[in-house]
């Protein structure tokens, strides 16, 4: 019997995901729960595993390829079994392999898709040419070697400026990126409002904690312990904006910035209201070497209620975060320098962090905006209390 199997929506908002790695081939046996391949999602390397045991009769993409969500992504049947586009397929025949019919790459051509071989495609990665401009010479209109490196020359001799410059194919992760910017910045008027934050008993609050656990600690566990307080005061910035309702979020699932090789990735703890810090601080050093690896699971990359950017780790200062879409408000916290500072009537040195707190002036104004951020300076300037 054949089965064909579809992409599934393998995450919040998925449309489509990019075959990386195919860990079978036509004319493979396989099993229940085999390791098939590991697609490129918008966040993350998911690995597909097969719901049938058979033999793999038709493989939908290329590496390198998309496949929409429904779309075939491959087709697996009893041995013997052949299996054609128009769906029909014939048993206890010996089996034929079909270039066209395994390999959408060099058959017949699906609306919108580039049909290039992997080789080519590799090679117009190397030389940074969008195959999208190529128009193909090869059987069927499929791009060859020969179309990307005529193309790659016409580039290279178009113009003194052109021959200097590189083009690179932004990844997947990092499109992703530019267009949540696009449509966060577009449209959710931000206003972002700073304050100074004396860090001292933060830090030494972060020291002790490291030294009881006698490993790294992630400060921004510590710092969700003093925003959760202010979040329940002013559940505005716990929220989101849902045409003309606002939805105030009794949960508290809180996301935090990780900067990855391939760009931000926001992971995101559910219930962080009910940890503590030292289990707090191990979930997100879990997620955050999985999206670091791109092994986060889908459901780990979305849904925050508030988010939580920790910038002085990168040594970073006062900045204008960009609120995710989907919520009306997001903290950065910058790094901690010595500076001179007044506490009754005397001048001491303390650290001094700058907070810059965004938020969506549709649902909140300037007055509550500001009644948070020192709701919050006052939470982490005396955080032992809260622990």
């Amino acid at each position: 019997m054949v089965n064909e199997f579809r992409l599934p929506d393998i995450g919040e908002g998925l449309t489509d995901a990019e075959v990386v790695t195919w860990h079978v081939a036509v004319g493979d046996a396989v099993t229940v729960d085999q390791l098939l391949v590991e697609v490129e999602t918008a966040k993350a390397i998911v690995e597909i595993t097969s719901p049938y045991a058979g033999v793999v009769l038709h493989l939908g993409a290329a590496e390198g390829e998309d496949v929409a969500v429904g779309e075939i992504l491959l087709v697996i049947g009893a041995a013997g079994e052949i299996w054609s586009a128009d769906g029909t397929s014939a048993p206890d025949v010996p089996p034929v392999v079909d270039v066209a019919a395994t390999s959408p790459a060099a058959g017949t051509a699906r609306p919108g898709r580039v049909k290039a071989v992997p080789i080519v495609r590799k090679l117009a990665r190397d030389r940074g040419v969008d195959l999208s401009t190529i128009t193909g010479t090869g059987p069927g209109g499929a791009i060859t070697r020969d179309d990307v490196l005529g193309a790659a020359e016409r580039e290279a001799t178009g113009s003194t400026a052109a021959a200097s410059d590189e083009r690179v194919t932004m990844s997947r992760l990092r499109r992703t990126i530019a267009e949540n910017m696009t449509r966060s910045w577009r449209e959710i008027p931000h206003v972002t409002a700073q304050a100074d934050l004396d860090a001292s008993r933060l830090l030494a609050a972060h020291r002790d904690l490291r030294q009881r656990t006698g490993g790294p600690i992630p400060l921004e566990a510590l710092v969700a312990r003093a925003v959760i307080p202010s979040l329940r005061e002013y559940p505005e910035f716990n929220a989101t904006l849902d045409g003309s309702e606002l939805i105030l979020k009794r949960r508290y699932d809180i996301g935090f910035a990780v900067d990855t090789r391939e760009g931000l990735v926001v992971v995101v703890t559910r219930g962080t209201d009910g940890m503590d810090p030292e289990t707090l601080a191990d979930r997100i050093r879990q997620l955050a070497e999985a999206a670091r690896a791109r092994k986060a699971a889908p459901d780990d990359l979305a849904g925050q209620t508030f988010t939580i950017s920790n910038i002085g780790a990168l040594g970073g200062g006062p900045g204008t975060p960009i609120i995710p879409w989907g919520t009306t408000a997001i903290l950065s916290i910058g790094r901690a320098i010595d500076t001179p500072v007044v506490r009754d009537g005397g001048i001491f040195v303390a650290p001094v962090a700058p907070l810059n707190l965004s938020y969506d002036h549709r649902v909140i104004d300037g007055a509550l905006g500001q009644r948070f951020l020192s709701s919050l300076v006052a939470n982490l300037e005396q955080i032992d209390t809260l622990l």
